[in-house]
């Protein structure tokens, strides 16, 4: 099934799935971050066909999320590492991780993420970055931003 294009569609959602919105694409980032970063224990962990774990792969180094590094030279080897670019998706795959934990995971959390610092379970909260309150879908409210280029209608959530 081909999938659509959001090309054209003038929304950062959109323009985002755009770039990580393949299947597979998000599960290999998450991979990475968890320190799987060679081909064959990617297509290993997740059973993904190795045509198409190039194609990801290709595509996540070709916009940026992933940089491809040797790190053997006979016989060359590489491994991926996530970018700037790609630590930044680490909110959207954690925001995934807590939507599944709690809605998805019948028998509990398959991962837990826990904080470095103090040891204790990590369950990153979204807040304003002006006050520092957490916020939901409730507390917030769409404005057209600088990049509007189309009227827009907007609903509250919920």
């Amino acid at each position: 099934m081909q999938r659509a294009s959001f090309t054209d569609m003038h929304c950062s959602v959109a323009q985002s799935l755009e770039v990580v919105g393949e299947w597979w694409s998000l599960l290999i980032v998450r991979d990475v971050f968890l320190g799987v970063r060679r081909f064959s224990a990617i297509q290993s962990r997740l059973g993904i066909p190795r045509h198409t774990l190039d194609q990801r792969l290709r595509r996540l180094t070709e916009v940026g999320i992933l940089e491809r590094v040797q790190y053997q030279e006979h016989p060359p080897r590489w491994e991926y590492r996530l970018t700037e670019k790609g630590i930044d998706l680490w909110p959207v795959i954690d925001a995934l991780r807590q939507w599944g934990d709690r809605h998805a995971a019948p028998d509990g959390p398959p991962v837990e993420i826990l904080h470095r610092g103090c040891g204790h379970r990590a369950d990153p909260v979204l807040c304003c970055g002006e006050c520092g309150e957490p916020v939901d879908a409730r507390d917030v409210r769409a404005v057209a931003g600088p990049g509007e280029v189309e009227p827009i209608v907007i609903r509250r959530a919920g």
